[in-house]
């Protein structure tokens, strides 16, 4: 019989979760670079650029790779002849761990969790309670497969009651193009089909956390009707044109993977989830002799990429600007930014919302007029640092508060990633406004930029409190411009034309 002992169980996962905070898989990286080396859209092979550049520098750093550093969401499979040596349930020990990963301060984490999610939603301050599936098995091991699963890509989830006659096919097909940029791809799709609802959706998340295979299954061919169907989903995707962070290119996932299980003759349960370009999981095995062995990977499994973006970039005074200035951006231009910056995200701007409401004025050196706001939740600095891992959160979620920011603050612009709704780009164009993304999944290399932050309005809020960034030479990308331009509906549109004109071969 083997004994667990509760410091082994808890420290291994304190240290797993700072581990994937800046350390991406090895199969991630090398998926990733391929696609970065094949890919023909300059956009798209630019935005891959950053993520990899980032990852890299997460890794020299230990600091994360991206500002959102997820929910925590644990598979354990525990030995039946395992003894456990604790005061505490298992339950309670990974929180523990959470808690202790996310709150140290060789490497401090976001707290994105929140309790009464339909009411105060009152942060918990240390990313408590993981979500954590246990089951029994044979055996005197515990096997640990935990991720930490970014809001981005969570919220892009979808599930399906299909007849059993319905194509599995045809609805992804549908439905990859309605979740929008917000899940920053390229990554992994996953899918888990039959069971029931709710096992449906525990299968997508599972498969999602085993190593990407895609490339050796397109050289072998497929083995099962199940990998027949993750190629043929892999090639149909990627036909969508969507490209990585929805700018338009040749790879819009780098995976797909699934996992199904039988299910009612009236039933088709299917569940989809993506997975980011912040790809986050790990897996080990505690057999009784201490802590997880979480090895150093070797700095050559990263990439070395280098940009160019100063030759065909414009250079941007953010504290000069003038709407005669935005006016002559066009969709799909590079720029680097410098200047005065204020922030502000989903709570932030429902309490000015409610200050609007109420008649009143801004707090004290809240000032829009002329200004941009980044949407962005950041990791608290460490060290010398002016702001931790800052990269920018999706925007279609400010949809419902444009109007009201472009009719009442005076501001001329906006910060995020993802596409904006039809109605944002008309009240951007009405407005004589613009949208201007950076990339998610570039977090480390964007907070570079930020030469100094302060909090300056709604402290209580945290992460999502309104700073002043000053930035220097922040790239972004012009999203929407004052003309209504969006680079994210013609960007997937000229490729998926283009694809269609690509063979096959050309595109794995």
């Amino acid at each position: 019989m083997t004994t667990i002992r509760q410091d082994d169980f808890i420290n291994s996962i304190h240290h797993a979760l700072q581990y994937i905070s800046y350390y991406h898989p090895k199969d991630y990286l090398q998926a990733l670079n391929q696609a970065y080396i094949m890919e023909q859209s300059p956009a798209a092979k630019d935005a891959m650029a950053q993520i990899l550049i980032n990852s890299r520098m997460c890794a020299l750093g230990h600091r994360p790779i991206c500002q959102d550093t997820g929910i925590v969401v644990v598979f354990l499979k525990v030995g039946m002849n395992v003894h456990w040596e604790a005061d505490l349930s298992v339950t309670e020990m990974v929180n523990e761990g959470v808690r202790r990963a996310y709150l140290d301060p060789s490497n401090v984490l976001r707290a994105s969790i929140v309790t009464d999610p339909a009411g105060s939603r009152k942060n918990t301050q240390d990313n408590t309670p993981a979500v954590i599936h246990v089951e029994l098995v044979q055996g005197d091991t515990v096997e640990v497969t935990l991720g930490a699963k970014g809001g981005g890509s969570e919220n892009k989830a979808k599930f399906v009651m299909l007849n059993p006659s319905d194509s599995i096919v045809d609805w992804v097909i549908k439905t990859v193009p309605t979740m929008g940029a917000g899940w920053c791809p390229p990554g992994i799709l996953s899918l888990g089909i039959g069971g029931t609802p709710e096992k449906a959706m525990l299968m997508a998340k599972e498969a999602m956390m085993t190593p990407i295979d895609m490339h050796m299954l397109q050289e072998r061919g497929p083995q099962n009707r199940l990998e027949k169907l993750r190629l043929e989903i892999h090639q149909k995707v990627n036909a969508l044109g969507i490209g990585a962070q929805g700018l338009g290119g040749l790879t819009t996932v780098l995976d797909v993977k699934i996992m199904d299980y039988p299910t009612h003759a009236a039933s088709l349960p299917v569940a989809m989830i993506p997975n980011c370009a912040a790809t986050r999981h790990i897996h080990f095995t505690l057999n009784g002799k201490g802590e997880a062995d979480l090895p150093e990977p070797s700095l050559a499994d990263w990439p070395e990429i280098f940009r160019n973006d100063t030759e065909r970039a414009r250079r941007i005074n953010l504290d000069t600007l003038t709407r005669p200035d935005i006016a002559t951006w066009k969709a799909g231009d590079t720029l680097l930014i410098s200047g005065k910056l204020l922030t502000g995200r989903d709570a932030a701007h429902k309490r000015i919302s409610e200050i609007f409401s109420r008649h009143e004025n801004l707090p004290e050196g809240v000032d829009f007029t002329n200004r941009f706001i980044y949407y962005v939740g950041p990791v608290d600095p460490i060290g010398d640092e002016a702001v931790g891992p800052a990269g920018p959160t999706t925007a279609t979620r400010m949809d419902k508060y444009t109007d009201m920011m472009l009719d009442h603050t005076g501001i001329i612009g906006m910060i995020g990633k993802a596409e904006r709704g039809p109605e944002t780009i008309n009240s951007l164009h009405r407005h004589g406004a613009v949208y201007l993304v950076a990339v998610g999944g570039a977090a480390y290399l964007v907070s570079k930029a930020i030469k100094s932050a302060k909090i300056i309005a709604f402290p209580d809020l945290g992460m999502e409190a309104i700073y002043e960034f000053i930035v220097k030479d922040m790239p972004v990308t012009v999203a929407v411009d004052t003309s209504g331009h969006s680079i994210h509906q013609a960007g997937p549109k000229e490729w998926k034309m283009k694809i269609g004109n690509i063979p096959v071969a050309e595109q794995k």
